[in-house]
């Protein structure tokens, strides 16, 4: 916090602090405890453990939440770390939808909207999360001054340079110089910006389909095409952060003269194995009435003959993106997540058929558990890390 001296590490209040941090986070990570239990889980003194407990409290980090019997019968005092001390926003931007969600840091959603994404430019899109944004802040009985991180989850790659969004064609106006700086202006400070495949990865790595994976990728297929790797917990990024950007494999046609001109915006592999492909596919075949690839899924169900083998072509494809992934990262694990992920009854055993036919390295593939929460559960995750030290430095210099 400007104005606020940072106490030296070694001095008596730096290592006050130390000590308040070390508390507040076993209380974050094991739950509420008394300061017994809080002295032998830490190695602290138990008069250390309570001056940083009345620190804590004091600056409203910490709370008593109800008392617990020992064995001699006397009561405890058990302690939390307080959830209401900050909030966080999540923000899942997306060519047909915008979905927004609050989070006290305790992880509970205390807000949440989904709406149609109808903007047809960048700055009718910045405008619409922006009202979004403010309805589900509004709805949880917060202002903006309580919220600590905003996370926007979008398609694309962040230019750090020219503040906008790289290799996004489905969202219009969304390479436009300076669009991040606007999206802060209509969100609020202290926003982080990511790529909406990566955070579908932080979420079904901690919560969802991969936990316990080490090396895994998490393939979104729906409007567009992409993918978020995780390599040892991390989000793996490449040396311009458009690492995952399989969309621009090649595909099909790959000849230099079949695109002239400028590069295109739209990669071969995104045209061939995106949501509208399937639809095209089941057309071409002749099942003319198909208008989304919902409808074709389901149609398969019923037992089309024509969906079935427009499904069976896109799950060849899906298979050629997955060994081209596995061939380059070898992962444990690959997710199929986005709108093709609810196809998984359909897709996932002719992918591993196809895969075995093909090549010798076939990773495991799975539907990822979350859903169309994949983003907003990644978002607030990546929020809440932030805002743990955020909160943390900004209360206990402030107290």
């Amino acid at each position: 916090m400007a104005g606020v001296e940072t106490p030296t590490v070694g001095t008596p209040a730096g290592m006050r602090k130390i000590n308040q941090r070390a508390v507040l986070d076993l209380l974050r990570r094991s739950g509420p405890a008394t300061r017994p239990q809080v002295a032998k889980d830490t190695g602290l003194s138990k008069p250390t453990v309570s001056q940083a407990l009345l620190a804590l409290e004091a600056a409203g980090l910490a709370r008593p939440t109800g008392h617990t019997s020992t064995g001699t019968g006397r009561s405890a005092v058990l302690y939390e770390a307080d959830p209401t001390a900050g909030y966080v926003l999540g923000v899942d931007i997306g060519r047909e939808h915008i979905r927004v969600a609050v989070s006290d840091l305790g992880r509970t959603l205390v807000a949440r909207r989904d709406e149609r994404n109808s903007a047809r430019s960048g700055a009718a899109l910045v405008a619409a999360v922006g009202r979004i944004a403010a309805d589900a802040v509004g709805e949880a009985g917060l202002t903006a001054g309580d919220i600590v991180v905003r996370v926007v989850g979008s398609p694309g790659v962040a230019d750090p340079d020219k503040r906008c969004f790289r290799h996004a064609p489905n969202l219009p106006g969304w390479g436009r110089a300076g669009l991040i700086d606007d999206l802060e202006a209509a969100l609020g400070p202290d926003l982080m910006v990511e790529n909406d495949a990566n955070l579908t990865a932080v979420g079904e790595g901690e919560s969802g389909a991969a936990r316990g994976a080490s090396v895994f990728g998490c393939i979104t297929i729906g409007t567009g095409v992409g993918m978020g790797m995780m390599v040892d917990g991390r989000v793996f990024r490449g040396a311009t952060g458009a690492a995952g950007e399989i969309g621009y494999l090649p595909y099909g046609r790959t000849r230099a003269s079949d695109s002239p001109g400028l590069p295109p915006t739209r990669g071969h592999l995104e045209e061939a194995t995106a949501a509208q492909s399937v639809v095209r596919g089941a057309r071409e075949l002749g099942l003319g009435t198909a208008k989304s690839a919902r409808e074709v899924f389901r149609l398969a169900r019923e037992g089309d003959e024509l969906a079935r083998r427009a499904v069976e072509t896109e799950a060849d494809r899906l298979a050629y993106t997955v060994a081209s992934v596995a061939a380059v990262i070898d992962p444990e694990l690959i997710v199929l997540g986005g709108g093709m992920g609810t196809a998984a009854d359909l897709l996932l055993e002719p992918i591993d058929r196809a895969l075995r036919a093909f090549t010798p390295l076939v990773p495991k593939v799975v539907q990822g558990e979350l859903g169309e929460d994949a983003v907003l559960t990644g978002a607030i995750s990546v929020g809440l890390r932030a805002a743990e030290g955020l909160v943390f430095d900004r209360r206990v210099g402030a107290a």
